[in-house]
């Protein structure tokens, strides 16, 4: 995983080159390891003598002054494309696999922040084709294979990563997204520069370009706490969407669409089919994310997709790390006092025979978390995720990558409450309405006006939320209205998730793998019968509990593998007691945040509805923890990219809290506590064997 940066004037004017090296210093955290930049001048006529490019590492000038810039370069300042690249080291750890990188010729460069899990295979498959390799990185596999198959290279990687590829031989470059968007690609038009890196905050550092709020998608996250297709929050700034590439010639900009998922139903060839192939692919899939020259580990929640990962990558990996976030949850309220599965990742770990690590977070840790956790996020979007940050922040302190257990409810049909209210729709259009409906968790229509000031609702026009997902449903026609429910759950919902993992994790230098979105799982669960994903009879508890219902098939492949209370538990987020906390501990925390002076003064808001909001909330009459939530990093956004407010020491701060990490070797019959700083308090443990190391 790394971070990536680049500038191509459309004109082939000069570009403000200088500006590449702060697009990625701002971006250390998600390649700490190594940095690289290379600068072209292109010419009309492809690859010619009188083109040239120059490479360079970290001697860069990290300010802008002119004559630092031309005395670095040898007085040759200006250029018209660069990229750049900020490296986190795990495949390959020698200078070999140093970025940018191009081939033998010069003629093609690519920058590259993911990871290709079927590289070993395509190199085999290119060297038996002819082509010559120098290193052991996947990034050179990428450059030999679009050599071979041009621009069709890319759907045959499977992976998460976002890429840009200078193609020299023809004056062209490309930007590339993975399938499904976990790894993320912005790019902006300024000035006639085309600007574009993992991270939004890299391209603020161009000369000019300044935060200015997108009302469209304003409206949008406030509707459906997401947005969709392109859009952000930063005007001006978009998104490439999954399965997508952008191919630039000169002034010709064309986004072209290379993947997108099938949710057709194959033919039924039985229950026993499903659950053999399933669990022979879903193991395959998650052997092959295992390939690392680092420390690997994996996140442990008690439920059946992280226990599922963990239990088949143990099998591969000797005492697996693995993490796990519990909560506060003494003054928890209602279902929210079952939010701490601490006691079932335990028992998880002491099967699987893991190294287990975990953590505690309280009401009070949400305000120092907040403003990294906005800073890190950048393009707000679905719930509380600051207990993630945390947690990432727990396993970047042992290991440098981490299995996590997003795609699985949207591949296998996970979220069963969602779907019943689609189960009476007649018509295309009472299907939309019915997930418009559902999907507008925070202001609904009937409240927009009260919400928003008379000045904001002018700035939307004849905007509603309402035509973003009408665009994403119109993509696709299924057999039911199942099937593209989760079509639209994978378009939307995960996609926010697959943002924000990313994001948050590579806050802390962590790379996040997700195995469920393996290519040829994923080609294989997304067309599973329904019958086989959903199934309200084949336990008790799931003909009186629908949460019980979903995965169907998953629970079956995992029996004799899973602890039988975690095959048949119900469906448990990773979402901290926040409509507790909000109703007592972080109370006057929320009002000192969304009721400032500085808070209604930008007006977006109208005061009076806020304040109605917070009472119902305290008072238990409507829960309204996730526009709290919502309405808390909103304003933390307008002040930390709109009043560029800083905060101190977010790379290298030590942590305020000396909070007590739990460390639960499987083999001890009780846990040894590590506080912030990884010092044990016992210094002494014992092996497999007894015997005291």
């Amino acid at each position: 995983m790394c971070g990536i940066a680049g500038i191509y004037n459309l004109r082939r004017k000069p570009i403000p080159a200088s500006c590449l090296k702060k697009m990625c210093d701002v971006m250390k955290h998600r390649g700490p390891d190594d940095e690289g930049y290379v600068f072209f001048h292109i010419r009309n006529h492809p690859f010619k003598d009188e083109s040239y490019w120059m490479e360079k590492g970290n001697n860069l000038p990290a300010n802008r002054r002119q004559e630092d810039w031309f005395q670095v370069m040898n007085g040759n300042g200006e250029f018209n494309f660069a990229l750049g690249h900020r490296r986190l080291a795990v495949i390959d750890l020698s200078s070999a696999g140093h970025q940018p990188m191009s081939n033998r010729t010069n003629g093609i460069w690519v920058s590259y922040n993911g990871e290709i899990y079927n590289y070993r295979e395509l190199r085999n498959q290119l060297k038996n084709q002819g082509h010559h390799f120098f290193s052991q990185s996947d990034t050179e596999v990428i450059i030999h294979l679009y050599e071979e198959y041009g621009e069709n290279c890319f759907g045959k990687l499977n992976g998460i990563f976002a890429l840009a590829l200078w193609d020299g031989r023809h004056n062209r470059l490309y930007l590339v997204r993975d399938r499904y968007g976990a790894k993320p690609l912005y790019y902006t038009i300024h000035h006639e520069n085309l600007c574009f890196a993992s991270e939004i905050k890299a391209l603020l550092q161009v000369d000019s370009i300044r935060t200015r709020l997108n009302y469209r998608a304003l409206r949008e996250y406030f509707t459906f706490q997401n947005t969709f297709g392109d859009v952000t929050l930063f005007e001006g700034v978009r998104l490439l969407e999954p399965g997508h590439f952008i191919v630039v010639e000169s002034e010709n900009m064309v986004k072209k669409q290379y993947w997108d998922f099938n949710y057709d139903e194959m033919t039924d060839r039985g229950e026993n089919y499903f659950i053999e192939q399933l669990r022979e692919r879903f193991e395959e899939a998650i052997k092959r994310q295992l390939v690392a020259d680092v420390p690997l580990g994996s996140y442990l929640s008690g439920g059946l997709d992280s226990g599922s990962i963990t239990a088949l990558a143990s099998k591969f990996i000797p005492r697996l790390m693995t993490f796990t976030g519990g909560f506060d949850v003494a003054t928890a309220v209602s279902i929210e006092s079952m939010f701490d599965e601490r006691q079932k990742a335990e028992l998880l770990s002491r099967q699987c025979g893991t190294e287990h690590y975990q953590m505690i977070i309280h009401a009070g840790d949400l305000e120092w978390a907040l403003p990294r956790v906005i800073w890190h996020s950048e393009d707000l979007r679905v719930g509380m995720a600051y207990p993630h940050y945390y947690l990432s922040r727990l396993a970047s302190k042992f290991v440098k990558v981490v299995l996590a257990g997003p795609g699985g409810d949207e591949t296998l049909g996970g979220y069963p409450w969602r779907y019943k209210i689609f189960k009476n729709c007649q018509s295309s259009d009472e299907f939309e309405k019915a997930t418009y409906n559902y999907w507008s968790r925070l202001v609904a229509d009937q409240n927009f006006k009260k919400f928003f000031t008379p000045h904001i609702q002018k700035e939307f026009g004849t905007y509603t939320p309402f035509d973003s997902l009408h665009e994403v449903m119109a993509k696709n026609a299924f057999s039911s209205f199942l099937r593209k429910a989760l079509y639209v759950d994978a378009k939307t919902f995960l996609h926010g998730i697959l943002v924000i993992e990313d994001k948050l994790s590579m806050a802390h230098s962590l790379e996040s793998r997700v195995p469920f979105l393996d290519n040829e799982l994923v080609d294989f669960t997304t067309r599973i019968p329904t019958p086989y994903l959903l199934n309200d009879r084949w336990v008790e508890t799931a003909r009186t509990d629908i949460n019980v219902s979903g995965k169907y098939i998953l629970r079956r492949a995992m029996e004799n593998i899973l602890p039988r209370e975690i095959i048949e538990n119900r469906k448990q987020g990773f979402s901290p007691p926040d409509q507790s906390w909000y109703m007592n501990k972080l109370v006057q925390y929320i009002k000192d945040t969304i009721l400032s002076d500085s808070s209604l003064g930008r007006g977006y808001f109208q005061k009076e509805y806020l304040e109605k909001v917070l009472e119902e909330h305290v008072s238990g009459k409507v829960n309204h923890r996730l526009l709290i939530w919502s309405l808390l990093s909103f304003e933390w956004w307008n002040r930390l990219f709109i009043d560029c407010e800083k905060i101190e020491n977010i790379y290298c701060e030590k942590d305020r809290f000396n909070r007590r990490l739990i460390f639960q070797d499987s083999r001890l019959s009780s846990p040894i506590n590590i506080t912030a700083d990884n010092t044990m308090s016992v210094n002494k443990r014992q092996n497999k064997e007894g015997a005291i190391k």
